[in-house]
């Protein structure tokens, strides 16, 4: 495998504590499910920032950032039953990647942290 992109971002939780407020944000940032998902998390304000900055870190790996018709929602973020964090990509995105790298067959590795004040994501592309 060889790596094609990789992003990193961190955001602080106070800023989404406060932007989480605004229903607007929530559904301008979020897909439905990661807004479901968040109804059953203790600290809500975490959970979204984890997920805010995937996203960032996520752009950031294909050089993009969000312009040129990538928007947070083409982007999703889940966790698989083990905990695991997974990033989902709509077809829109997968199009763009295929085009950029010039391959079909990509793999994207994601890790989420949090602490009290900060969450932070890295994101690696690999090339199959």
């Amino acid at each position: 495998m060889k790596i094609i992109g990789n992003g990193v971002d961190i955001i602080d939780n106070d800023r989404i504590k406060k932007s989480i407020k605004n229903n607007d944000f929530i559904n301008r940032i979020f897909s439905k499910k990661e807004i479901n998902e968040s109804k059953k998390k203790k600290n809500r304000a975490n959970f979204f920032a984890k997920r805010f900055a995937a996203k960032e870190a996520f752009v950031k790996s294909i050089g993009s950032g969000f312009r040129n018709g990538i928007n947070f929602k083409d982007i999703s973020i889940k966790n698989k039953t083990s905990g695991k964090p997974e990033i989902y990509i709509n077809n829109k995105i997968r199009a763009k990647l295929n085009k950029k790298f010039k391959t079909r067959k990509f793999k994207i590795f994601l890790s989420l942290a949090d602490e009290k004040k900060h969450s932070i994501a890295f994101v690696i592309i690999n090339k199959n």
